[in-house]
């Protein structure tokens, strides 16, 4: 059966539609790719990109998107709400259909290579791919952001996998790695307090001592004036959506705050959504692979 992987890239531009699209076009331009879906967010000023395809399709879709990202998008006149190191901030690989998580390891350190070769943006390798334990977490890797990696980089413990002790004067550094599903799980609040939130995402994330598998940060959302807890979900089968939700609302509820919405970035596999709504229909003796439709459908 042919091998399908899939790969989500993060560039820093979500305002200027014109520079999304020609990155866009790169993954459209590959034969052997499908180009699944890719959102914009204006105040985080950060675009997400999915496709999926054969391994080798994938590979050059990514390299383009890199080259494409590092022409155009200039991280020294970039502002946004969302931390980044890069143009194009983070490319990861995750397996779909007959690839092994050690086969997008391997995929991932032969685009980092190209990406390094082809775009002269220098790669640090993280998740499943990372070539030490401290550089497994992305957040670590990108602390500093762009505005302190020519210093980081310097430092011994942080030179870049690919590129050396170098940043790109334009484009920075990024981020290549394999590693599992993960869902941008973002949660409006009923304030402009951005300390409400940021006091949230500490009690939730991982680092602090919360959820497994969680990484948080509060961020402000100048269009709606609003504060949100902006979520990275690593393993939602470790800890599901509604978990991290419930917890929310109750933090919130002692700043006298509720939750107004939340957002889902990108894609997200259905097996999260359907927890959620068992949970919250507490839908008793519920069986997913025999009474969800499209299952027997597909």
């Amino acid at each position: 059966m042919a091998k399908i992987v899939e790969c989500v890239p993060n560039i820093s531009e979500g305002r200027n539609t014109k520079i999304i699209e020609a990155v866009v076009d790169e993954v459209r331009a590959v034969k052997g790719v499908t180009l699944l879906d890719y959102c914009s967010d204006p105040s985080h000023n950060r675009s997400v990109i999915t496709f999926i395809g054969n391994p080798e399709g994938v590979a050059e879709a990514a390299v383009g998107v890199a080259k494409k990202a590092a022409e155009l998008i200039d991280l020294n006149k970039h502002e946004g709400e969302h931390p980044r190191m890069g143009a194009v901030d983070v490319i990861p690989f995750i397996p779909i259909k007959e690839m092994t998580s050690a086969e997008c390891v391997e995929l991932s350190k032969a685009v980092a290579k190209r990406v390094w070769e082809e775009a002269k943006m220098p790669v640090f390798l993280y998740e499943d791919s990372a070539s030490a334990p401290h550089r497994v977490n992305l957040a670590a890797i990108r602390k500093g952001q762009f505005e302190g990696m020519a210093q980081k980089v310097k430092e011994a413990e942080w030179e870049p996998d690919f590129g050396g002790r170098t940043i790109h004067p334009t484009a920075g550094v990024v981020a290549v790695g394999a590693r599992m599903p993960l869902i941008a799980f973002n949660i409006n609040l009923s304030t402009s307090n951005i300390e409400i939130a940021s006091k949230i995402a500490k009690i939730i994330r991982r680092s602090s001592g919360g959820f497994d598998c969680v990484k948080s940060l509060g961020v402000m959302l100048e269009d709606r004036n609003i504060a949100q807890v902006s979520i990275n979900m690593t393993n939602f089968h470790k800890t599901p959506l509604y978990r991290v939700l419930e917890l929310t609302k109750a933090e919130a509820a002692r700043w006298g705050v509720h939750v107004i919405g939340t957002e889902i970035i990108g894609l997200t596999p259905m097996q999260a959504l359907i927890d959620s709504a068992e949970y919250y229909m507490q839908i008793e003796n519920f069986d997913f692979n025999k009474q969800v439709l499209e299952n027997h459908i597909l």
